[in-house]
This record gives C-alpha cells, structure tokens and sequence, in this order.
C-alpha cells in the first residue's frame, strides 16, 4: 500500500513541477490518458490508483486549482485502465474543461503550455471515440465525440487571439476536422475553415508543415465532396508535396483521394504508383479509361463497391463513365484517321454501337445517339449530327477538348514521390 501512495505521489509532484517550472514536454507525457496502458509510467500509476483507495488525500500537497485538476485525471487514468471509457472521458473532460485550467491558459503569455494543449486535444478525441463505442455496445445513445467537439471549440477559442498561442490553432482545427468526418457533420468544418481563412490574426504560413498538411488533407477531401477538382487537386497536392515521405500510409490516405481527382481531370496514374501505395483497387479504372472500355470500368465499381463507398468517391468514379465514353470515341477516331484522314471526322453510329458491341456492351443506335449528344452537350466533343445519315461531325480542330486538368500520365506525380523519395524530405 506505501508503494502505491508513493507512485501517486511522485506522480503529482512530477505534474505540479511541471506546471509550476512551465515545462511543457514534461507535462505532456503525464496528461497521456490514452497512453497509459503501454506508457510504463502512467500504467504504473494506474496499478498504483487501483491499490491506493485514499488517494485523493495525496492531492493536498499541490495548490487548490491544480488539486482541481489533478482530481478528475486521476480518475480518468484509473477509468481507462480499468476499461470503463465512458468514465474516463468524463472524468478526463472536467480536467480539461475546468475552469482553472482554461484560464490559466488565457492567462500564460508564453506558449509554453502548446505541447500540452496538443496532447489534451487529442486525447480528447480518442477518449470520446472509445466511450461513444463502448455507449453504443450498451445500446445507448453515442454522444461523447459531438460533446468532445464541442469542447475543442472552446479550446480554439482559447487559441484565437494575438500571440504566439495562435499557432496552435490549426492544430486543434485538424482534431475537429477529424470528428466531424467521423460524425458525418462535414458541414460544421466550413465554420472553423472561414475562421481559419478569413480571420485576419492568423497566416497560414506560420502555423506547423504537419499541421497544414493535415488541414489541406482534409480541406482537400471537401472540396472532392463538392466535386470542386480543380481546387481539390491544389489542396491535396499540397499536402502530398509536403508530407514525409516515409509516412506511407500518410501518403496513401492523400491518394486514396487525389488518385480520383486526377482521373476526373483526365490524369492518369502509373500502375506502380498504385502498387506501391496499395490503391490497386484503382487499376481497373485506370484500365477502362485507357481503353475506353465502359464495362471495364462498372465492374471495377462493382468489385470494389464497399471500398469506394466509405471512401466517399464513388459517386466521383461513377461519373468517370462519360470520360471513358469519349476516349473510346477517340479510339475509333484515331483508326479512322490512321485509314482514311479525309474522312476520319466523320463517325458512323453504327461503328460506335460495333464497337461497343465488341466490348460486351449492348446499345442500339438511339442510345448511342444520345449518349454522343450528352458528350456534345458536356463539352466532351466538339461536333454536331447529320441525323439522317446517323453520322457524328467532328470539329477538324480540337474534336476531344482538354478537361478541366493537363490530359498527361501520371509521370509528374509518380515522378515527384519517386525524387523525394530519394531526398528523404522530411
């Protein structure tokens, strides 16, 4: 029992030195509730708080705020240890959440309390996700992550104002970000974004690489959502260009989402990239877009239906279907061109229908008729219809307009991986 007191003991003085002393990597550590069952000192205490049952006593030696604080952590560390999440997070956000705490943060001038910030906002988080999955197994209603949302608002308010505090903003911005995401309340993220974008006390450029990387991840999967290419693909190659290159499964993730922003703007990926990456679910789109092969193209969203669903970037992929449309026309427009340039402008819908015949695809001239008419219409193809004649014109300057991106391979992207690769950029 002696033993026990002293590991809690030594704990709190180690906490209240750190606070007093303002060393933020010594307190980090100590507020890692998560953590404790493999971090040796916090699984120690843990063990220690299940042998001390007095141990409340053992907070009179810090002062009255910090024994405030230390209170409710304790019983979140002894809560987790013993698996009662929803315990924990409770008793973890009234640590976080008191009133001492947050004010003394308001109140430090210096940034030094940043790195605990971090750990507390994450923690938060991880917490919330357990207690909610641990509510949901019980058959009850999972409402810690939307309280732990809540929570980090606060905390961002916190962060909002002049000083060097700031850059821990974004930060806690990305924490946000990945519980709305969770929740399927993406649209809460336009509110911290325009807060992010807008407000005057906050440039981008200072706040931490890891921190904008992750926000321009995100950012980037948005704008996917909205099907805004154009700016999805700024957004995550920023993010792809200055992620550590040996963080694979990062640079998956970032993928997992600029792979179909590529192909939407008509840029195909190398198969090694995907290879590499693990994104081979990918490959047979790529294929259907080479070929021009429709079929191709619902059976690879077929086979990996599940998969791009929970992605999110099924619905992008789907409408890939009009692309694949208009290379297949370019096919047959280049062996036109290749037997007969004089007429090679002019296609016969009766050789679309062949050809899509040939690829397993059943269509009759009226539905190919207006399949061409939506590519027109799209901006796709460049030309007009002789009805009578069932012939497609096509413009004798740019027929297959370039889309929204540079219609190239993926050399530049599988090229740029490959050269940081060999730099080691961190």
């Amino acid at each position: 029992m002696g033993d026990a007191h002293r590991k809690v003991g030594d704990y709190v003085r180690r906490f209240s030195d750190a606070v007093l002393s303002q060393e933020g990597s010594s307190l980090s550590p100590l507020l890692a509730v998560s953590s404790s069952s493999s971090s040796p000192p916090l699984l120690s205490v843990a063990d220690a708080l299940a042998a001390a049952q007095d141990w409340g006593r053992l907070l009179k030696q810090a002062d009255a705020q910090l024994g405030e604080i230390l209170s409710h952590l304790l019983r979140a560390i002894h809560s987790f240890r013993s698996g009662r999440f929803v315990e924990a997070y409770n008793a973890f956000e009234r640590s976080a959440n008191s009133s001492a705490f947050l004010q003394e943060f308001r109140n430090w001038e210096s940034a030094w309390a940043l790195d605990p910030l971090y750990t507390i906002a994450y923690e938060i988080r991880i917490l919330a996700e357990k207690a909610d999955w641990e509510l949901s197994s019980h058959g009850k209603n999972p409402e810690k992550l939307k309280a732990a949302g809540s929570f980090l608002m606060k905390v961002f308010g916190a962060l909002a104002g002049k000083g060097p505090k700031r850059v821990g903003a974004l930060y806690v911005t990305c924490q946000l970000f990945k519980i709305y995401f969770k929740l399927g309340t993406v649209h809460l993220c336009r509110s911290v974004i325009r807060s992010i974008e807008t407000a005057r006390i906050f440039d981008f450029e200072e706040f931490p690489l890891r921190d904008k990387v992750t926000y321009m991840y995100y950012t980037g999967r948005l704008e996917v959502y909205n099907e805004n290419f154009l700016a999805a693909d700024q957004k995550l190659m920023y993010a792809l260009s200055h992620c550590d290159v040996r963080r694979e499964a990062n640079i998956r993730m970032i993928l997992k989402y600029l792979v179909p922003v590529k192909l939407s703007l008509g840029i195909l990926p190398k198969t090694r990239l995907l290879e590499k990456y693990n994104l081979v679910e990918y490959a047979s789109v790529v294929q259907a877009l080479k070929r021009g092969d429709v079929r191709l193209l619902r059976h690879a969203l077929l086979d990996h239906e599940d998969r791009f669903l929970r992605s999110g970037v099924y619905l992008v992929l789907e409408k890939l279907e009009l692309q694949v449309y208009q290379r297949l026309m370019k096919k047959i427009y280049i062996l036109q061109k290749q037997k007969d340039p004089s007429k090679a402008h002019q296609v016969k819908l009766e050789v679309v229908v062949k050809a899509l015949r040939w690829l397993e695809m059943d269509m009759d001239i009226d539905e190919v008729e207006c399949m061409m008419a939506i590519l027109i219409y799209k901006n796709l193809m460049k030309g007009y219809f002789a009805h009578k004649s069932k012939v497609v014109v096509l413009s004798k300057q740019d027929p297959f307009p370039k889309l929204n991106g540079r219609p190239e391979s993926g050399r530049m992207l599988s090229g740029m991986l490959e050269v940081r690769s060999k730099r080691q950029v961190v």
